[in-house]
């Protein structure tokens, strides 16, 4: 069965998400000792901006990380379309590679934008490496199920 692009990108940005949060938790597993946030997306500051974004007045730590885990999950899934959109013009890795870039792009502008965090050469590189390789995985992994899906439906 054939499945249109628009929903084969927003699962295989699903799958991206999902990554993504795996290696968060495989990091947590191998930093035992490291307490709080590994990166500026596993803290409060994605909900923190969606709170800002949306005037929520008196948002509490809890209901910034649930906003946070709602971005993460809506705008991971989402942004598979972007994938699917470059791929559709260009072949692998180009493709990804762009995405890649643009996804970093948008993570090293918009923290310090909107999230009020340092610029991206002010970050720890236990901040910037976390960053990049959950990012890596969740490129590879749209990327992947992306293929695949197309695969199968052809």
């Amino acid at each position: 069965m054939k499945i249109p692009w628009p929903v084969r990108s927003v699962l295989a940005g699903t799958a991206g998400t999902a990554a993504l949060t795996l290696a968060y938790d495989l990091e947590r597993r191998l930093r035992p000792r490291h307490r709080g946030s590994l990166d500026y997306d596993d803290s409060l500051v994605p909900g923190q901006i969606v709170a800002s974004v949306m005037h929520l007045p008196h948002v509490t730590a809890r209901e910034d990380r649930d906003l946070g885990l709602a971005l993460r999950w809506s705008y991971g899934s989402a942004f598979g379309l972007w994938h699917g959109l470059l791929h559709r013009s260009l072949r692998e890795p180009w493709a990804s590679a762009i995405f890649g870039c643009t996804l970093m792009t948008a993570t090293f502008s918009l923290f310090p934008l909107l999230g009020r965090t340092p610029p991206p050469w002010r970050w720890g590189p236990d901040v910037m490496a976390t960053s990049l390789g959950t990012h890596a995985a969740y490129v590879g992994a749209v990327a992947t199920v992306d293929d695949t899906l197309r695969r199968l439906g052809q």
